[in-house]
Parts: C-alpha cells; structure tokens; sequence
C-alpha cells in the first residue's frame, strides 16, 4: 500500500512556508526541474544491487513499502530519491530554505513531504508522519539530518515507532564511484555508469511502553543498524569506510 497524501490541515501544519529572497524564488523556480532532468538522464546509468544481513528484509524495488519507517545517512539522498521513488513514501525534511528546495525535488520524484527538524518543528513533523503511518504508508528519515553530526541518528524516528508500533527499517546507498563533497554529510554524487549497492540491516522494534531511561539505548541500536548498513556497502566494493 502506498502512502495517502497528507491532509490540507496537516501539510499547512508542517509546511509552512518562509519569506524568501528574490533569488531564493528564482532558485525554487529553477533547481527543482533543472535537478529531476539531469539525475533523470543519470541514473539511468547507474545499475544497483541488493544485499543484506541475515534477518533483514530488503524492501523489493517498485513496491509499496506499507506502514513502516524507514532511515538512512543524509549523504545518500541522491541514489535514495531514484532507487525509492516509487514507493510514494513521505518524507521529514526540515523548515529552511534548502529543506524547500529538496523538498520541491522529490515531490517531482513522487515523494511527499512534511517539514520539521530535530531543532524547528519537530513535534509536527512527528504528527504529520504518525499520520502517514495510519494512513498505510510508508515514512522516512534521514537519520542524520539536516545538519549532523554525520552518521549520528536522532530521537524521531524512535519516537515514531513508540507512537505508531511500525518497525524501523535501516539502509544505505553506497556508489563504487563518486564525488564527495566537503560538506558536513560528505555527500555523495554517484557518477555516471556506477554500481550502486543497496544494503540492508535488521528491524529494530519500539515497545508503546518504552520507559525513558530506554530511549537513548534504542537510539544507539537504531543507530548501529544503520552503521552496519553502511559499512557493509562499503566493503561490498572493498572501499574504507571513512
């Protein structure tokens, strides 16, 4: 099942929108197509492939995901928006204007979006994707966003399962070959022609009654879950993990 779009009252409730700048519009007027035609020519390149721990359970390309969360580092967005994109999942993504480009960028990819952040409306950003949860449909974090530190999970996407008993899915994307950029999330831009492989860790469940003194600990397993996502790709292509 895929997600259901959000309600009018709770996007206007999670998206609204700041006072931008002359060239800010232009940039939201320009980027978000100009991206979708470039990483649509892209990636049709690139060829991915699946792998996973014992017990975990990969999520089948094409399909609809269902009431699960999912998380993965910030810095796989680009290989994450085209591997995922018909999933229909909706997305957290943060209330500045770099969240309002990406989020104009995946929305033509299919994604929705509900916007809060670990530091600005993070209460209705959880609101909106419990919503999404009920609905049917499928919610994502990037686990480390929107400004790190880098591959250090926050407490939403625990909170989430504690609030909607979905299970948290965890994985990443990682090129063979690509430009990393100096950013605080060494972003990555797979390159043309790349193998891109898809890992995968196990579940990690939330109890409803989960006592506070449990959270940080559930936090760091959540956390270490997306780590082995991580580690495991990269030795898939016999890189060092950095």
């Amino acid at each position: 099942m895929t997600a259901e779009p959000v309600t009018e009252t709770a996007r206007q409730e999670t998206s609204a929108t700041p006072r931008f700048s002359l060239a800010q519009r232009l940039a939201l007027f320009i980027v978000p197509p100009l991206v979708r035609a470039l990483l649509g020519i892209v990636s049709r390149t690139w060829r991915f492939e699946v792998i996973a721990e014992e017990g975990a359970e990969p999520l089948p390309w094409g399909e609809g995901a269902g009431a699960r969360i999912f998380c993965f580092w910030h810095q796989c967005v680009l290989p994450c928006t085209v591997y995922f994109r018909r999933t229909r999942a909706t997305i957290l993504i943060s209330q500045s204007f770099d969240g309002e480009l990406v989020t104009r960028v995946l929305n033509l990819f299919g994604f929705q979006a509900v916007r809060g952040s670990s530091s600005r409306g993070s209460r209705e950003g959880l609101l909106g994707l419990k919503q999404v949860i009920e609905s049917g449909g499928p919610a994502i974090f990037t686990a480390d966003g929107p400004r790190g530190p880098i591959y250090q999970t926050k407490m939403g996407p625990v909170k989430l399962a504690q609030l909607t008993g979905a299970p948290i899915g965890a994985f990443h994307l990682e090129p063979e070959r690509a430009w990393v950029l100096h950013s605080w999330d060494r972003f990555l831009i797979p390159k043309p022609f790349t193998r891109i492989v898809v890992s995968w860790a196990r579940y990690t469940h939330v109890r409803a009654d989960l006592q506070p003194e449990e959270f940080e600990p559930k936090r760091q397993e959540l956390n270490t879950a997306i780590e082995r996502a991580r580690l495991r790709a990269c030795a898939h292509f016999g890189k060092a993990a950095q």
